[in-house]
Order: structure tokens, then sequence, then C-alpha cells
């Protein structure tokens, strides 16, 4: 079987940006393994469309856009598993945490934060766009960014026990 140009191409991309794509797969869902299944689908579509994909430069927004699109997609067929309990759990006191159960509390956080709410902090923050790019990719305007962006700070806030605005 002979590998075309646009396959190698492809797997190439495939190759250099996956690592990244699947960071942000891992932040839309929050588990490993749906990040993954979430990246496949993904490229998939990519890999359907990559001939009409005229800006190269462009690929990862348009694999961004697909995840964000094919996760709320998900999301939207999904039953509620979780229901709403009156009795709130015992909050046990923990030790002084090490930066790696920081960042685990942070991931669960984040995963407890609505699909819109999650999808707009990881591409502000961990893809690092700008809010028009936000707004460009979940299809809303710049205004809806900021006030998503601030609610869903927010909730991460107290939901970490962490008072107050960040200093500028």
């Amino acid at each position: 079987m002979q590998i075309t140009t646009e396959e190698e191409e492809f797997r190439e991309y495939v190759v250099t940006r996956g690592p990244a794509l699947l960071r942000a797969a891992h932040q839309l869902t929050g588990h490993p393994l749906d990040a993954e299944d979430l990246l496949q689908n993904a490229l998939t579509k990519t890999y359907l469309a990559w001939d009409r994909i005229a800006d190269r430069g462009a690929l990862d927004g348009y694999v961004r856009r697909a995840m964000v699109n094919i996760n709320i997609s998900q999301w939207r067929r999904r039953k509620l598993e979780e229901y709403p309990s009156d009795e709130l759990p015992e909050v046990p006191c923990e030790p002084p945490e090490t930066y790696g159960e920081v960042h685990e509390r942070l991931e669960r956080a984040l995963s407890r934060l609505p699909e819109r709410m999650r999808a707009a902090i990881v591409l502000r923050y961990y893809e690092d766009m700008t809010e028009p790019e936000v707004a460009s990719t979940l299809g809303i305007s710049v205004g809806t960014v900021k006030s998503t962006v601030s609610r869903a700070m927010a909730k991460l806030r107290s939901e970490l026990g962490i008072s107050g605005q960040p200093q500028r």
C-alpha cells in the first residue's frame, strides 16, 4: 500500500501536535480514556476534511473546535448520572498538599464545571487563546466568554477554598 503525501502530512501533524491536543481533550472531558476517544474522533473528522483545509496553520483550531463540538454532542446525549442530595459528605482535614495534589484538586474541580465553562477555561488558560479566539471557537460572543470565564473562575475559587479576586 502506497502512502500519499496527504497521508504523510496528516501523520506528521498527529505525531507533532498529538500530545498537546490530547492534553486539551483531557481538560475538556476530565478523564484520560474519554480524552483519547474524543481526540480520535476529532482527528478522524480532520482526516476526512484534510483536503478541504487550505490553511494548515489553522489545524489546531479546527481540531479543537471539532473536540468541543463532539464533546458537547456526547454530553447532550448522556443521561444525568448524578443526583442532588440534601446531605453533604463530611470533609476530612488534609495535611498540606504537594504540587501534584494541588494539580489533582484543580483537575477534579475543573471536571465538575458545566461543559461550556470547562471549555472556556481550557481554551482561555490551558490553550492560551485570547477572548476573541475563544468566542470564535465556541461560537459565542466575546462578552459571553468574559462572563462565562468569570463565573467559572469564581466556582473554581470556591471549590478550591480560595477567597477573593486574583491580584493583578
